[in-house]
């Protein structure tokens, strides 16, 4: 069954922007939002990890959990998810890349 999806994709190659929009529409610079079945939502999540480089991504799609949705993440991004019981929660990395404590 198809379901809405959310990338946000920084500073990376043109063409995985390009092959994103085949796929999704672009409603604001390299943030994508499309309804898509869920082998489309992982071929394209797999492109995505694979092309990323220098850059970063993160994915957001529906899910049977207390928040609703779950979150991917690829690439070296200052906010990291991370699992607080069952709930997720970002947390920042200081300019050393060490992890600050969320509580």
């Amino acid at each position: 069954m198809p379901s809405m999806i959310v990338i946000s994709a920084t500073a990376v190659p043109d063409h995985l922007r390009g092959a994103l929009t085949r796929w999704l529409l672009e409603v604001t610079p390299e943030l994508y939002i499309d309804t898509v079945s869920a082998r489309v939502r992982d071929e394209l999540w797999t492109s995505v990890t694979a092309c990323t480089a220098d850059g970063a991504a993160v994915l957001a799609y529906p899910a049977a959990n207390e928040q609703g949705f779950t979150l991917r993440t690829v690439g070296n991004r200052r906010r990291v998810p991370i699992d607080f019981d069952g709930l997720t929660l970002m947390t920042f990395r200081k300019q050393s890349q060490e992890m600050v404590k969320p509580f």
